[in-house]
């Protein structure tokens, strides 16, 4: 099962650093881990996004880190006002940061880092406001396929 797949502490780091980069940010990000995809993983990925409710987020600035380990398929999905406000290769920059830790088998390394990279993206365009809120839960999901 894919909640299986990480240890405690894992876990705890992958969510310590939703924690952390949303700390100074408006922005919400949600992980979410699927043992398999059998489609095009941009697709399994809004399909996820759209599941957790990420669209609903007032600036529309939630991020998405999909990973379905056994496939080794991955992807960041970022709503669409965050899209409009970071360069044209932050998705793919993101991506390679993370793609080499896991090539080490360093799965939640290469999340936690990708998060917290995202973080400082998301800071910089849309700041954390007094009256923020946290709409979307932290908690990693987990798919059953």
């Amino acid at each position: 099962m894919a909640k299986d797949f990480f240890s405690e502490s894992e876990r705890k780091q992958i969510v310590d650093a939703i924690k952390q980069a949303e700390l100074n940010t408006s922005g919400e990000i949600r992980v979410h881990l699927d043992k398999h995809c059998n489609e095009n993983v941009l697709d399994r990925a809004a399909y996820w996004f759209e599941k957790l409710q990420m669209h609903q987020t007032e600036q529309r600035n939630g991020v998405l880190f999909y990973l379905a380990y056994e496939d080794h398929k991955f992807a960041v999905l970022g709503d669409a006002g965050i899209n409009q406000k970071v360069p044209d290769d932050f998705w793919n920059s993101i991506k390679d940061l993370m793609l080499a830790n896991f090539k080490e088998g360093r799965f939640a390394d290469g999340l936690a880092n990708g998060i917290i990279e995202s973080g400082k993206q998301l800071r910089a365009h849309f700041p954390y406001q007094s009256d923020d809120v946290n709409e979307l839960s932290d908690e990693i999901s987990f798919g059953d396929k």
